[in-house]
């Protein structure tokens, strides 16, 4: 008997420490699974606890045809699913947003939450399959994860599985319950649905993460918006910049588009922002903070998620939900004033 059976033979006989001996090395992974499938970070790790307690309640019944790790994403991609269902069936509402300006276009809402670099740490030793069609980085990022989001959801769980992962074929038609050729029908459906709806890369021309040039051109657009100089952020983005709000259905496109969007919220707000700089989706980001009127703390206010293309910035999303910000390893407050601007 090998030591993992004999761990295993533990688990099955109620020794909770085997369990989490044999499951914990998976945990970071199946929450990045339920994030790409739901595209909330609380969601995902709601639907890991719930997979790692119908796996404890579920283990004598596991057999061992298939590795630990594959049952355990068939139990979590089925959460996910049960997650879906649940909420198609009662569409949560997009919130309330005063009087913004038109947009250049109404697109659907995307329920989606950014996922912290941080988080991707633990999974630097965690490959996927053979047969995957994307690399990691290119599967977390918010183009990619906004796109999957638009799939139905058994499409979307196929394709995270198959092309994301590197399941075999086999392996997908098993977890997901369905046949070989189901699975084969929904991957085609889904990988062509992903590619009309993913923009033109320009990630690969765009400088390399954490390089001095991508620093600096975030600290040019961070002290943009710390000093209210609409004109400065603006200089920084692509002839073709997009701004987009999950979940609302608003973008706007070009630089004017962007421009009379952010002086009506610099209007509304009647103060420049704070920020601190992180990462999210392997992409830059800034958590941005409101200071307070009656203390000298600027409090979480948003998180703004930018992607690079070229030498300038392509898109800018923000989310407006800061209650992510302690998973980004965010300050609970900055202080108010920002430092005076360099003289030049």
């Amino acid at each position: 008997m090998t030591e993992t059976e004999a761990t295993l033979a533990r688990a099955r006989e109620g020794d909770e420490e085997a369990f989490r001996e044999l499951t914990e090395p998976h945990r970071r992974e199946l929450q990045l699974h339920c994030y790409r499938i739901l595209g909330s970070l609380q969601d995902a790790e709601d639907a890991v606890q719930e997979t790692l307690l119908a796996a404890w309640r579920g283990l004598r019944g596991f057999e061992g045809r298939a590795s630990l790790r594959a049952w355990l994403y068939r139990i979590a991609t089925n959460r996910c699913l049960n997650v879906l269902r649940d909420r198609g069936r009662r569409p949560p509402e997009v919130p309330a947003m005063p009087d913004p300006p038109e947009p250049t276009h109404r697109i659907e809402p995307t329920w989606l939450e950014p996922y912290p670099d941080v988080l991707l740490e633990a999974l630097a030793d965690t490959a996927p399959g053979p047969e995957a069609r994307y690399e990691t980085r290119e599967a977390v990022g918010l183009a990619f994860v906004t796109a999957l989001q638009h799939l139905p959801p058994r499409q979307r769980a196929a394709l995270v599985l198959r092309d994301v992962l590197g399941f075999r074929a086999a392996e997908v038609a098993e977890m997901l319950d369905s046949s070989q050729a189901a699975v084969k029908a929904a991957l085609q459906r889904a990988r062509a649905t992903i590619e009309q709806r993913l923009p033109a890369s320009g990630r690969e021309q765009a400088p390399l993460p954490h390089s001095a040039r991508e620093r600096e051109l975030v600290a040019l657009f961070a002290a943009a918006v710390e000093h209210g100089d609409i004109e400065a952020a603006l200089s920084l983005l692509t002839n073709d910049a997009r701004l987009t709000m999950p979940p609302q259905p608003l973008e706007y496109q070009g630089r004017d588009a962007i421009a009379a969007f952010l002086y009506h919220r610099a209007e509304l707000r009647g103060t420049p922002l704070r920020v601190a700089p992180t990462q999210a989706n392997t992409q830059p980001a800034l958590g941005c903070y409101l200071p307070d009127a009656h203390a000298p703390i600027a409090r979480p206010y948003g998180l703004l998620v930018l992607t690079l293309e070229g030498d300038a910035i392509a898109t800018i999303t923000w989310f407006a939900d800061t209650a992510v910000f302690p998973h980004f390893r965010l300050p609970p407050t900055l202080p108010s004033a920002a430092p005076a601007p360099r003289q030049r």
